[in-house]
């Protein structure tokens, strides 16, 4: 019987989804445990696809571990918890082309490419995903430039290895690309917040609902208001006889 689970690389813990699994089988659940972290620890920090295959009769089983996604990859050569939330227009990190190239040659058994360069655009298109800039250009730029031919050579030659100064440079645009991000949201805020701030304002000044104000149009007016009903209510005094 085969068993496939997402472990966290090198940390694999019981819980009820491992015991609901695993515990019908009858096999030893905190050697399984021990021997998946040691198959994993490679991979430590990374949820990483296990696949366990055990026998029913002699409750032997074998352990296949498979590399993590591609988004794993990503997120981990870039130290980010999670991908962007608007990718289209806010971007989480910059990575080299270097780095995509060693994502692809790591993943090529698991994906349906036909040579690496096919690879490479995948790994791209998973960074457009995200909200991650390539090169300091968005990725969808990256993909139209990997079919023109522009970096055939760092495919062709499998460069996986970012210079020092690349690195540099690759962070030092984002921190300026993240800085007018961070400006970007904070004037929407604040336009946000005096926008509120006005409806709040008017609608404290408007008159409360089916209030009358005296004299406004279509107040009702008192025969007291007027001149006529003021002689009526007027009264010659009684002459003394």
């Amino acid at each position: 019987m085969k068993v496939k689970l997402i472990v966290e690389g090198g940390a694999m813990k019981p819980g009820p989804a491992v015991a609901q699994q695993l515990g019908p089988l009858g096999i030893n659940l905190g050697k399984v445990i021990s021997d998946v972290n040691t198959a994993t620890i490679g991979f430590k920090g990374m949820d990483v696809p296990v696949e366990i295959n055990v026998d029913a009769k002699t409750k032997s089983y074998t352990i296949k571990v498979f590399s993590p996604s591609v988004a794993t990859l990503i997120k981990k050569e870039l130290a980010l918890e999670k991908g962007s939330g608007n990718a289209g227009s806010v971007k989480v990190g910059n990575i080299a082309l270097e780095q995509i190239i060693g994502i692809a040659k790591t993943k090529m058994p698991d994906l349906l490419a036909k040579d690496l360069k096919s690879a490479v655009k995948l790994v791209v298109g998973t960074c457009v995903s995200l909200g991650v800039l390539v090169d300091n250009k968005p990725a969808a730029d990256i993909e139209e430039d990997i079919d023109s031919g522009k970096y055939n050579k760092e495919i062709s030659e499998e460069i996986t290895t970012v210079s020092e100064s690349k690195k540099n440079e690759l962070q030092q645009h984002y921190a300026q690309v993240k800085a007018a991000q961070d400006k970007a949201a904070k004037a929407a805020e604040e336009a946000k917040a005096a926008e509120e701030a006005a409806k709040a304002t008017a609608l404290a000044a408007a008159p409360a609902a089916g209030a009358v104000v005296p004299g406004a149009p279509g107040a009702p007016v008192t025969p007291a208001a007027t001149p006529a009903a003021a002689k009526k209510e007027e009264k010659p005094a009684a002459k003394k006889k």
